[in-house]
């Protein structure tokens, strides 16, 4: 389909579509500067950033090139993927990372200015789209979504998150437009905000929202996986740079995919690297990134997560974000599938670990595996001292989540954790007998 015109701000327009960052016309034995956008605290672009940053994959990927140039990167940290956009689409940035809908962006913008760029991987994804939560205050008494109707939620305006919130708010009947006033603001604006009151919820990506619960700054509302629609963070390339430089960008992906690796072999070590490089709690990390964490890691383009993206068009039409998009010509598979050779397909075909319960003891290099939570919480009865974290999959969307944060409900023997209120009170409804619990009630039952 014909992509339309789309609209863009006058700040937009003017960014001047300088010289590629990455040297292109460089001659034989010079030196090439390649450019790389990411968001070191989005923690599920690790693979694209932070973590391959640390581990310098991508530098040892280039120095194998042997092609007569000498290779420099340029890292360059953005809190969101609009910046990135806007530096890709002046020819600053060659090779930038972003979530689901700032992607869309990305095509529309670069498509718009003639500076078209290309999905060429992906990140990290959950398929039911539990990257993205709605948490309020501690002490909110907001407790569902129908709550929030006349309310403020901060969100980032054009990204996963306000996808979510967008959503979420329409099958609960309200209209996302008229029935809360939204703040768009970055996710550290959002998050003083609902520490100071300001705002009475928070729509936000990872890792902000696991991030404040495991604070004690919020607590979840609503489990982007309630959704159950995909969610993913990819890799976006400029056109003439992937044109221009094929096997730099190739030596990326080959980068993303040692990272990728290290990451799902040794999760606990990655977790704290990521944290060392981004100064959030490794626990935090963790919940996203570990062993069953929220995200799942594959740089394969896989059918669903394009399907997603199809799908999210709508949502960017609806808020006067874009116009159409050719989400078939902006996702370009040809330079991961040539990075990776013939472990693609088994990539592609890499089912998701199970989701578990674990326990991450002190001065622990690894984690412990439960097989139900209720084994999990007798454990932690009997070692309260040396835990460092522990974490629990949501029972109804499998959603991870840290034990001492999670709701609680009995069902005969079985405890079973929730990620918010209003999943559990569905669950109790369902089932007669249940009832939910404090995180000391279910302790206490389970030892």
């Amino acid at each position: 389909m014909k992509r339309t015109a789309v609209a863009l701000s006058a700040a937009a327009l003017l960014l001047p579509l300088s010289a590629c960052g990455g040297d292109a016309e460089a001659g034989n034995g010079s030196t090439v500067t390649v450019t790389v956008g990411y968001q070191s605290k989005t923690i599920n672009t690790v693979t694209a950033g932070t973590l391959l940053r640390s581990l310098g994959y991508f530098e040892e990927q280039l120095n194998s090139l042997h092609d007569g140039h000498t290779y420099k990167v340029d890292w360059q940290d953005y809190a969101t993927g609009a910046p990135i956009t806007a530096q890709m689409t002046a020819g600053k940035i060659d090779i930038g990372s972003m979530g689901d809908f700032p992607l869309l962006l990305n095509a529309a913008r670069g498509k718009q200015l003639g500076r078209p760029t290309h999905l060429v991987s992906v990140t990290g994804y959950n398929l039911r789209g539990g990257l993205n939560t709605i948490v309020t205050a501690p002490d909110s008494s907001l407790t569902s979504l129908k709550d929030l109707k006349g309310k403020k939620v901060s969100t980032s305006i054009g990204s996963a998150a306000d996808g979510t919130l967008v959503r979420a708010l329409q099958r609960a009947g309200i209209d996302p437009n008229k029935g809360i006033t939204k703040l768009n603001q970055q996710p550290a604006v959002g998050a003083s905000a609902l520490s100071a009151g300001s705002t009475d919820a928070l729509s936000q990506f990872v890792a902000w929202p696991g991030l404040l619960a495991y604070q004690g700054k919020a607590k979840a509302l609503y489990d982007g996986a309630q959704l159950n629609l995909p969610t993913f963070h990819g890799v976006t390339a400029r056109e003439d740079f992937a044109r221009q430089r094929p096997a730099v960008l190739e030596a990326f992906l080959k980068a993303q995919a040692q990272a990728t690796d290290y990451l799902n072999s040794h999760p606990v070590r990655a977790a704290e690297k990521v944290a060392e490089a981004t100064g959030l709690p490794a626990e935090v990390v963790y919940l996203y990134n570990g062993a069953h964490g929220i995200a799942t890691f594959n740089p394969a383009l896989a059918p669903r997560l394009v399907s997603a993206l199809e799908q999210d068009v709508s949502v960017l039409k609806a808020a006067k974000l874009t116009g159409d998009i050719d989400v078939e010509s902006f996702v370009d598979d040809q330079y991961v599938k040539r990075a990776l050779g013939t472990s693609y397909a088994k990539r592609l075909a890499t089912p998701r670990p199970p989701a578990a319960s674990e326990v991450w003891a002190k001065g622990g290099d690894e984690t412990l595996t439960f097989a139900t939570p209720r084994k999990l919480l007798a454990h932690l009865a009997a070692h309260h001292d040396g835990i460092r974290a522990a974490y629990v999959p949501d029972a109804t969307t499998g959603t991870l989540w840290f034990a001492d944060k999670a709701v609680w409900v009995a069902d005969g023997d079985r405890l079973l954790p929730f990620v918010t209120l209003a999943t559990a009170r569905a669950y109790v409804s369902a089932h007669a007998g249940a009832r939910t619990l404090t995180y000391r009630q279910a302790l206490e039952l389970a030892s």
